[in-house]
């Protein structure tokens, strides 16, 4: 590149036949300042993914809104990072709760600019024949429900913006599904197709939606709880949250409708 920027490659798809290599990089110090003052909502902001996101994003300068199942250990992670956030407990299975935090958001801080959804969970492991019926209904409000209650309550906000965006976090599993995983991967793979819609939504409006692709997630907090572990295969939480913070950028600006794959080393 001839510069100082960090490089990273990611595959996105572009078309179904066809999945072409894509370039991009960690944001430069002025492509990071174009987050300044932005509104960003996380979903999700409590879980193992969500404090490297809000770290990552402290850095911008943007302005955050955090979701949780509890505001406690948000406002514990606001502390700890040392900013000034829009922390709430929100049942997001709920879609009215979902609209008035979205509602909400944009009376207190004038608008808002990116959704990150960041809602995951996980049950499998066992044969396709033997999955119970449990696991399905379980992920499919975790994975779907949330998602969709979020994206109808955010969606005139991100095209009042003007470059609004949204990206969700999804598995390998859903594009390469194995048979212990069935509910799983199918619930992942819905989200993606939602995801993607909703990209569809947004064309010609300034807005996009993304979706970044990783492998099992490891964050600072497992490493420093098991620092013998060989995590080479797993997704550094720090890459996604570059990456988010990217797809959010002006420069991703053309970047609508696509997968980006962050995998470990296998």
């Amino acid at each position: 590149m001839g510069d100082d920027r960090d490089v990273a490659y990611v595959l996105a798809e572009r078309h179904p036949s066809r999945v072409p290599v894509l370039a991009w990089r960690s944001m430069s110090a002025d492509e990071s300042r174009s987050l300044e003052g932005r509104v960003v909502a996380i979903a999700g902001a409590g879980g193992n993914l969500g404090p490297a996101v809000v770290r990552r994003f402290a850095t911008t300068g943007a302005r955050l809104a955090l979701a949780g199942r509890d505001a406690e250990p948000l406002d514990a992670l606001v502390a700890e990072v040392g900013i000034d956030a829009d922390t709430a407990s929100v049942d997001l299975l709920d879609a009215s709760a979902a609209h008035t935090w979205a509602d909400g958001i944009a009376e207190r801080l004038g608008g808002v600019d990116a959704l990150l959804h960041l809602v995951g969970g996980w049950r499998g492991g066992m044969p396709i024949e033997e999955s119970p019926p449990e696991d399905w209904d379980f992920l499919a409000s975790l994975l779907i429900d949330t998602l969709q209650n979020v994206t109808r309550a955010f969606v005139p906000h991100l095209l009042a913006s003007g470059r609004g965006r949204f990206a969700i976090v999804s598995a390998a599993q859903a594009q390469a599904p194995t048979h212990t995983n069935a509910a799983y991967a199918a619930a992942k793979a819905a989200a993606e197709a939602w995801t993607l819609a909703l990209a569809h939504r947004f064309r010609g409006t300034g807005a996009t939606a993304n979706v970044v692709v990783v492998g099992s997630i490891v964050s600072p907090e497992m490493r420093a709880e098991d620092p013998g572990k060989d995590f080479s295969t797993f997704t550094p939480a720090e890459s996604i949250a570059d990456a988010l913070a990217y797809l959010c950028s002006d420069a991703a600006a053309p970047m609508n409708g696509q997968r980006l794959i962050l995998r470990g080393a296998a």
